[in-house]
């Protein structure tokens, strides 16, 4: 694993929060969305085809004329695209989704390229050349291969590219899933750097109940969705769809605690949606953004094992933003080395931040509850610095971000 230091690239600028504006009202929102000019625009299954009829070239079309608008104006599109094991059901005589992984493997093999293939012909005609990316969550989760995704990602917008991603179907197993493209789009808004994120599919809001139930009620803001309480149970379209209102709510979260502002709307409200206008849901960003390297740990990264901590060393972390020394260490689970990304947990197992962590977990043991003196005095210098430093760990709720 790399050592903490080198994941600070000199690449990314330091992040300061005096000179930027707040974005806290609808209109506000909707103005940055309008505004943005580097978006993620995400596009769902459903909205592109169907279990009996496979890709809709109508749907795609005008998807591809919107995106090609806003990119001529001068606006880095970064699409992520559902629909690869859509588009392969029906030439492999599938009647709907498969639920095992190997056929859903299979439909995407078939379907992936079906689906580029239209990409690149409809941006084509419009003078775009399209990028094909397909990630795994290694590529997000390992800082190796975050730090390469991100410069393939950057050579590409540099280069007038529209990258396309999906998730690697054809060889993901179920423990290395994103498990659906909104997930994945906040994930790639966050390493992009994105002014905005558009979530797109075949509901034109976010309602307090299903869209069917009589008593639902459209939601047009969300000005913290750390405290939206809504009713998401019931999953999106059946037969070729994969996610559903709950996993564009726990998109947005992660984009606004990015600093990037989320518009949800339906498919054939594309155009509206990037202009920002009304209509749809847009969720406000939470404070501001971060560096890469505090948004990459507390939301892609895996955690690779976990240190317990007592009482102080909790109130410590939380209310001071300390970091973490020896002393207020009472145990560790899991195997890691120096470099790891862990969770700390207080002693009622509950998980209250990530970190970078200075030693492994063989050498933690003997360092529990002992001051930096003492391990200076017994060990050698090198055991007198931080268990994590406070620069490297971030709290798992937005206000310690």
């Amino acid at each position: 694993m790399i050592p903490p230091t080198s994941w600070r690239s000199t690449a990314e600028p330091t992040v300061t929060t005096s000179a930027e504006p707040s974005i806290e009202s609808e209109e506000q929102v909707r103005a940055a969305i309008g505004n943005a000019r580097r978006i993620v625009v995400k596009i769902g299954s459903s909205s592109l085809s169907s279990a009996t009829k496979g890709l809709d070239d109508e749907r795609l079309d005008e998807l591809v004329g919107t995106l090609s608008t806003a990119h001529e104006g001068g606006r880095d599109i970064v699409l992520i695209s559902s629909g690869a094991i859509a588009a392969g059901l029906r030439p492999l005589g599938l009647s709907r989704r498969p639920r095992d992984l190997a056929h859903q493997q299979a439909a995407a093999a078939v379907g992936q390229g079906l689906l580029m293939e239209h990409y690149a012909q409809g941006f084509a005609r419009r003078g775009i050349r399209v990028g094909q990316v397909l990630l795994t969550v290694d590529d997000v989760t390992r800082q190796s291969n975050y730090r390469n995704a991100l410069r393939t990602f950057g050579t590409l917008l540099r280069m007038g590219v529209l990258p396309i991603v999906n998730e690697n179907d054809t060889v993901a197993t179920h423990e290395i899933r994103f498990g659906d493209n909104d997930r994945l789009a906040a994930l790639v808004a966050q390493l992009v750097r994105a002014d905005a994120m558009v979530l797109l599919s075949d509901v034109d809001a976010l309602y307090t109940a299903h869209p069917d139930d009589p008593d639902a009620v459209r939601i047009g803001f969300v000005p913290d969705v750390e405290n939206l309480h809504v009713d998401t149970h019931r999953l999106g379209s059946a037969g070729v769809g994969s996610g559903g209102m709950t996993t564009k709510i726990q998109a947005a979260r992660i984009a606004a605690c990015a600093g990037i502002p989320v518009m949800m709307a339906k498919a054939k409200d594309a155009a509206k949606a990037l202009a920002g206008i009304d209509g749809g849901t847009v969720f406000a960003p939470i404070d501001h953004r971060r560096p890469r390297r505090l948004l990459w740990l507390a939301f892609a990264s895996e955690a690779r094992g976990r240190i317990v901590l007592d009482a102080g060393a909790v109130r410590a972390i939380t209310g001071r933003h300390a970091s973490l020394l020896a002393a207020g260490i009472t145990g560790i689970s899991g195997e890691f080395a120096a470099g790891d990304p862990v969770e700390l947990a207080a002693g009622d197992g509950s998980v209250i931040a990530r970190g970078i962590v200075n030693f492994s977990s063989e050498e933690l043991p003997a360092m529990f509850g002992r001051n930096s003196a003492e391990l200076a005095a017994e060990l050698g210098v090198e055991y007198e610095r931080e268990v994590i430093h406070r620069d490297m760990l971030v709290l798992m709720n937005h206000t310690g971000m």
